[in-house]
């Protein structure tokens, strides 16, 4: 039991989380007779000492009664969500979701409720919810509402469902892959029995939108633990990500390496920058090494071309997952030449920015890459970070000298080479990619003359 001046240190410290205008949001409703209380995420990360910018409260109003509520105080609303009791306020710049207390009816599609009753206490709107950390509620007087223990859990680092598991993935297939992002994010261990049900019914995790699936997934991958929830929650994110199960406890047999594919990628993840492109990467990376896979007669593994399989997989699964096609070349560029090798020169990084279409941040982001994938294989191996620090620096050297090393500086364009007579076609890019790799090389000049003879050499001799 928390002892009354833990529960008075607690309460100082949500209530000192809270905005002016949260707390204008809250008066608003109470001065005319409702109830009102932060819910969520907000009391779960204020009790961490973590700062929230999102505010969810809720409220005996109904949706129609708090909008009159909050126009009469001057307030714009918006009605994002009123068939579930939610309506958006806007105060002083800030914006809350108020939702009416409510119960939920069946779940016929396992994602949303078929309909929702409105019900008059907080304690009956907290049984809804997933998880006991995000079944908290709190007040700035009243103080905090904890009726499944969700701060014991909290302090304990135990991701625990509400009620029956097995019941709350039923009812949303989403939460299970919730529990696995917070994993990610809070560092926390999952419940035996919650993870038993989340294993079970992660097939539910197919009726959730695919946007719904990828935004979670993206959350997970830049989560501070990534390592620890890739780990423990792979036998259910294989459901979504069955390309990850191949990797799972495959030995690779190599004296560069001493984790199994799927815990190599796992690390190379949580050595990268929390950024959504590099972390995609380095999910990806890897994926395809148990089909390179091969040994020689003394049975040491090689994944001989295993970076254009990870490549083919990769554009599979983010085709599937519907990100963006610029986002997706970004990132099957990155698994491509992961594993190059490039020397700390001028002309070798001058290259591999050719290889890039040019794009610098492109280039520190498989630095980025390297640099992880050094980190996760042997102790020997960490020394190849010294090279990505290296090759970072001679990036900055090069764009510093204003070299030329993509098709947007090269000073002649297709029209040029279409005027020396090659006709339009994918001939006119092989001509411009080998008269910019000739400027790399210091075989020409970036002038042109030069490169407009080099042009009508190249016609000549075909």
């Amino acid at each position: 039991m928390t002892h009354t001046n833990d529960a008075r240190t607690d309460r100082n410290r949500i209530a000192s989380a809270l905005s002016p205008a949260a707390l204008l949001a809250l008066s608003t409703l109470e001065d005319v007779g409702y109830e009102a209380w932060v819910v969520g995420g907000f009391v779960r990360d204020a009790l961490r000492g973590v700062p929230c910018s999102d505010v969810d409260i809720a409220s005996s109003a109904h949706w129609q009664e708090a909008q009159a509520c909050f126009r009469d105080a001057g307030f714009k609303t918006r009605e994002t969500g009123t068939k579930h009791g939610t309506l958006t306020v806007i105060i002083q710049g800030e914006a809350f979701e108020v939702t009416t207390f409510r119960t939920d009816g069946s779940y016929s599609d396992n994602r949303r409720p078929d309909s929702v009753s409105f019900v008059s206490n907080i304690q009956e709107d907290l049984k809804r919810r997933d998880f006991t950390i995000n079944a908290m509620a709190f007040h700035p007087k009243r103080g905090l509402i904890d009726p499944f223990h969700g701060q014991e859990d909290l302090e304990a680092g135990i991701i625990r469902a509400v009620g029956n598991p097995d019941q709350r993935f039923r009812e949303d297939g989403l939460r299970i892959l919730r529990a696995c992002r917070f994993a990610s994010q809070l560092g926390f261990q999952l419940d035996p029995e919650t993870r038993q049900a989340m294993w079970v019914n992660k097939v539910l995790m197919n009726r959730v939108s695919i946007e719904r699936i990828t935004h979670e997934l993206d959350l997970l991958l830049c989560g501070q633990h990534v390592h620890h929830a890739l780990m423990c929650t792979s036998d259910v994110l294989e459901s979504i990500l069955p390309e990850i199960t191949a990797c799972k406890g495959f030995d690779q047999r190599t004296p560069y390496h001493i984790y199994d594919v799927w815990e190599h990628i796992a690390y190379v993840v949580q050595n990268t920058p929390p950024n959504r492109l590099v972390r995609w990467a380095a999910l990806l990376h890897d994926i395809g090494k148990p089909s390179a896979f091969f040994t020689h007669e003394d049975g040491v593994g090689h994944f001989y071309g295993h970076a254009r399989i990870s490549e083919h997989l990769a554009r599979g699964v983010m085709c599937r997952l519907k990100m963006s096609p610029g986002f997706i070349e970004k990132v099957i560029l990155l698994v491509r030449i992961h594993d190059d090798v490039i020397p700390a020169t001028p002309r070798s990084v001058k290259r591999a920015l050719a290889k890039l279409g040019g794009n610098t941040e492109l280039f520190r982001a498989l630095c980025d890459l390297k640099r992880a994938d050094a980190l996760s294989q042997a102790p020997h191996c960490h020394e190849r970070v010294e090279l990505a620090d290296e090759l970072e620096r001679v990036l900055d050297q090069v764009i510093a000298s204003d070299d030329t090393f993509s098709l947007k500086g090269l000073a002649i364009t297709g029209r040029d080479v279409i005027a020396a007579g090659v006709p339009e076609g994918p001939e006119v890019g092989v001509i411009l990619q080998a008269a910019l790799n000739a400027v790399i090389d210091e075989q020409i000049g970036n002038d042109p003359t030069e490169l407009q003879a080099f042009v009508e050499d190249w016609v000549r001799s075909q």
